[in-house]
């Protein structure tokens, strides 16, 4: 029998108040001290739990939503010990063998990338996930597995380390992938390593995660990533369905080394980024001077910049808690040309470095 729908007249009425106090004494039980802002954010979540059985969810439902919440809260808990290491999600496919040339590219770069200071992401199967373990020292990786039943279980580089986290679902560990990553690097592989592609270019060219650089990797000679880019790219740009600069958001390579190359120059002088109100803060390894702050007015206000908005050297904002001693810029984004501001980045790291006493 099907259910009855739940009539929004017939719900129970639920809001932080009737819950507030039962979430101090399960920290008190436990001897979690919270922050208030922690408290109340745990407080929104048992709301949503509720709302949700008050809404009429099914146990499917429910289940999926712990068994996320689940995999997410054990995934930050393994992550979370290495937040001041930047990290590379190394993509591609499990079926690529030992033999095949981008299997090697693959060990080359995620050595050369990890001599450069990054810890490696990838799933935990074989191929060019293997081929990414293979290249750095097993402690700086970390190994992303989704449990499928035709997969036996995780690479013999990775297996048993504690930094292996099992999955059972995509979306989960997908944003796990994206979450914590500084850049990304795709080798040739299958519909899993589309996703995997296209789920960063979407989220860094909304806006929605970090924007990071994309790097595409295959031996000297292959045709996978120009082939990619014909038969996909261009005809997107063609049509106006993205912009003429998105294709900026990613590069082609068939030198690992050229490769390192380029995301150690994304990080030159580009520290990180993050908003403050209506403000986009750009941390910087150096400070930007008269002259290339003129400059970046002149090629990017146009383009990045909400209307009377302009660029201007800030300090820290009291809301900052991570990197005060940055020298920094901002200027209220529009939060649409994503790409131009990946285009402001590269502008500003390609300036002379300058140094300080």
């Amino acid at each position: 029998m099907a259910a009855r729908p739940v009539n929004p007249s017939d719900r129970p009425q639920l809001d932080l108040s009737h819950i507030e106090a039962a979430v101090d004494s399960f920290f008190a039980a436990t001897g979690v001290t919270p922050n208030p802002e922690a408290r109340e954010l745990v407080a929104e979540i048992m709301l949503s739990g509720l709302k949700l059985v008050a809404d009429g969810a099914d146990t499917g439902q429910l289940k999926l939503v712990r068994t996320a919440l689940k995999e997410m809260r054990h995934a930050y808990r393994i992550f979370n010990p290495y937040r001041g290491t930047r990290k590379i999600s190394i993509f591609g496919s499990a079926r690529t063998p030992p033999t095949d040339p981008d299997y090697a590219m693959c060990r080359d770069f995620s050595r050369a990338i990890s001599h450069a200071g990054m810890m490696v992401i990838t799933g935990a199967g074989d191929g060019i996930m293997k081929a990414g373990h293979e290249g750095p020292d097993v402690d700086k990786c970390f190994g992303l597995r989704i449990r499928l039943p035709f997969e036996a279980g995780a690479n013999s580089v990775i297996d048993g380390d504690p930094k292996l986290i099992n999955f059972r679902y995509f979306f989960t560990r997908k944003l796990m992938f994206m979450a914590h990553s500084d850049a990304v690097a795709a080798f040739p592989g299958g519909f899993g390593t589309q996703d995997e592609l296209f789920e960063a270019l979407t989220l860094i060219q909304t806006g929605k995660s970090n924007l990071v650089p994309v790097v595409m990797l295959e031996h000297a000679g292959g045709d996978y990533w120009s082939e990619w880019e014909r038969g996909c790219v261009l005809p997107l740009a063609k049509r106006r369905l993205i912009s003429p600069e998105d294709r900026g958001l990613y590069s082609i390579h068939t030198d690992p080394f050229a490769a390192v190359a380029e995301i150690q120059a994304f990080y030159r002088r580009y520290h990180s980024m993050r908003f403050v109100g209506r403000d986009l803060v750009l941390r910087l390894v150096s400070a930007v001077t008269d002259e290339e702050l003129a400059r970046l007015e002149r090629d990017f206000r146009a383009d990045l910049c909400e209307k009377d908005s302009t660029f201007r050297r800030v300090e820290a904002f009291e809301e900052e808690e991570e990197h005060r001693d940055l020298p920094r810029i901002a200027f209220r984004f529009n939060r649409r040309a994503w790409s131009r501001l990946r285009a402001l980045i590269d502008a500003l790291n390609g300036a002379p470095e300058r140094r300080w006493a």
